[in-house]
């Protein structure tokens, strides 16, 4: 299948782009989602300083790479 061109000459991103993208763009929203809710619940449990970094930056990768997966998912079956 050739590749279309824009209007002014660019080429569209290519599947394997667009799965990278929808996985940042994923990521970045887990990451967020994951240090608000992940700062709750360390500071719920009593967490305190190098206790509680350590456990709001777990949650905040693994919220971001089980979104940033979804998405990833999501934009291959798009394309």
């Amino acid at each position: 299948m050739p590749v279309t061109m824009g209007p002014y000459g660019q080429s569209q991103p290519s599947c394997f782009d667009r799965i990278k993208m929808g996985f940042m763009m994923g990521f970045a929203v887990g990451m967020a989602a994951g240090a608000l809710f992940g700062t709750f619940s360390c500071l719920r449990i009593g967490m305190r300083g190098r206790e509680l970094m350590g456990g709001v930056g777990k949650t905040m990768m693994q919220s971001g790479g089980t979104f940033g997966t979804f998405m990833a998912i999501g934009m291959g079956i798009r394309c």
